[in-house]
């Protein structure tokens, strides 16, 4: 039960109170609207973030220099090794919280709890900052691989190893479009945690 003359307080119980919008709440169908994009941001950066782990993981092309076989493989680069972790990383994070997210649709519910809103906020922006970082250097590592840094006599490679860089850069790019909706993600993670704290809060307007 609410309490106060205004209606729109938060109750000392559970009563969900979502401040947003025209008179200080979200509709039903805005709340469903919302909880059904989270569940598919979730799908999608768990799904892309296992497509590019799984792309760099097959990743591999031999070639033959003067007698000596060479096997260019994505743990031949640091920077591949890492998003390769950060992608499994996110996937598994992504997969859990999609469960969350697919639960709380199938019942009905809305977070209330703010530790637990704190925690999921928290943990959204960690691997939102992991995948983001790690798509950067995989970015740098692959620039350099296709151009070279003649200031360092670092030398191109990808000339060499065409169907190597093609599908790096492949997991690249999906490592890109799931750390964009790890961003989307966190926006609503944040949303879902400040409207806790609206400004409706004790039933006065």
């Amino acid at each position: 039960m609410s309490q106060g003359g205004g209606g729109d307080g938060v109750s000392p119980g559970n009563v969900p109170v979502c401040y947003y919008g025209a008179g200080g709440r979200v509709s039903a169908s805005m709340e469903r609207r919302m909880r059904a994009a989270e569940v598919f941001l979730r799908c999608a950066a768990c799904g892309l973030a296992v497509l590019a782990a799984a792309l760099l993981g097959a990743d591999r092309q031999s070639r033959t220099f003067f007698s000596i076989h060479k096997v260019a493989r994505y743990t031949d680069m640091q920077s591949l090794v890492i998003l390769v972790i950060a992608s499994g990383m996110v996937a598994c994070y992504s997969l859990l919280q999609g469960a969350r997210c697919l639960v709380s649709v199938v019942r009905g519910g809305i977070l209330l709890s703010r530790p637990l809103a704190w925690a999921i906020f928290s943990c959204d922006q960690v691997m939102a900052y992991i995948i983001i970082g790690a798509v950067a250097v995989a970015m740098e590592a692959a620039l350099i691989g296709k151009y070279g840094q003649a200031e360092f006599q670092w030398m191109k490679t990808c000339h060499l190893y065409q169907r190597f860089c093609t599908q790096a850069g492949g997991a690249v790019a999906c490592a890109i479009a799931a750390s964009a909706n790890m961003v989307g993600i966190s926006l609503l993670s944040a949303f879902n945690l400040f409207r806790l704290y609206g400004h409706g809060k004790g039933g006065s307007k």
